[in-house]
């Protein structure tokens, strides 16, 4: 193998080391933002669970006087 070659070999390793560090960090600024994502979806179903078990809860202890009637509602273009 000659010196040209070897260098050659050498520049060729070194691209395609820099190309596979670049697409890491592409990869790993994917992640952590799919991360920080989830977490916020994860906050906001516990957040909607919560309501969810509270509106169920009201719903359950509420007495026939009190259930809502069809005039209460307000129409669905306010």
């Amino acid at each position: 193998m000659t010196e040209d070659t070897t260098r050659d070999r050498l520049d060729a390793l070194e691209s395609r080391l820099a190309y596979q560090e670049d697409w890491l960090d592409t990869l790993d600024r994917a992640l952590a933002a799919q991360d920080r994502r989830v977490v916020q979806l994860e906050r906001t179903n516990d957040m909607l669970r919560e309501r969810l078990r509270n509106l169920r809860q009201s719903v359950d202890h509420m007495s026939d006087d009190d259930a809502p009637t069809p005039s209460d509602e307000i129409p669905p273009h306010y």
